[in-house]
């Protein structure tokens, strides 16, 4: 015989949802007896974007057996309702990125952030790299964020570069966490202070005479100095 709940999911949990469904009780049908956090991504909202479930006025963890006529109230992180259901993250903050997310990933490491991205990695293989190096995965598809052995975890509403990284900057509260132009943008390899005198070989004429601070990735020996894009650069962190 089938069994239904009652759910409601509060403020950006909605962005999951129906248009009709949002800010609404919604009407879960069920047999058996599931784990609430399957209902709750049933519904289609992942696990890692939830803080707290309150159930009748109590509240409940991922392992709670959902029952008849249940009332449950699911809100995110930043709530005033807080439970935390996962320990909080602490610094320092590393990424790994789904596919399609390269850009977002060249300023994540601008601002000074470990991140992987790989467009050649499997859904699999980022899972698993989430999990063994503790990070954080950032993802523009809910699906994978749905594993069961992801603990932290993003859904990215925007496709704009840009505000991805103003979304995951507030999300995280980033902003006293940059450690901005020490990482490589192309590789993530830690990049430290060189001498003119080491990169005599590798410069231009022009960057030999106008340029006299220098940075190396140690990882693939990419070479970067204060130039206009430096600038550039700097102009777009100010705006952050």
């Amino acid at each position: 015989m089938g069994h239904t709940a009652r759910f409601k999911f509060h403020t950006t949990l909605n962005d999951f949802l129906q248009k009709q469904e949002q800010e609404s009780w919604i009407n879960y049908s069920f047999r058996d007896v599931p784990a609430i956090k399957d209902a709750i991504e049933a519904i289609g909202v992942p696990h890692p974007e939830v803080n707290a479930i309150v159930v009748n006025g109590r509240s409940v963890d991922f392992t709670y057996k959902l029952h008849p006529d249940d009332k449950v109230e699911v809100y995110p992180k930043g709530s005033p309702v807080t439970i935390n259901l996962f320990p909080n993250y602490n610094p320092p903050f590393k990424f790994v990125l789904d596919v399609h997310l390269g850009k977002l990933a060249r300023m994540l490491r601008l601002l000074g952030f470990d991140t992987i991205f790989d467009p050649e990695l499997t859904e699999k293989e980022l899972v698993a790299i989430a999990v063994s190096e503790n990070r954080i995965l950032l993802s523009r598809g809910t699906g994978i964020l749905k594993h069961k052995t992801i603990v932290y975890g993003y859904w990215l509403r925007s496709q704009q570069p840009d505000e991805q990284l103003q979304e995951v900057i507030r999300y995280y509260n980033l902003a006293a966490e940059f450690s901005i132009f020490t990482r490589c943008m192309v590789c993530n390899g830690a990049i430290a202070q060189v001498t003119k005198e080491q990169l005599k070989e590798q410069l231009p004429p022009k960057t030999k005479l106008y340029f006299h601070e220098f940075y190396q990735c140690q990882n693939c020996q990419r070479v970067y100095w204060k130039g206009s894009h430096y600038e550039r650069m700097q102009e777009f962190i100010q705006k952050l």
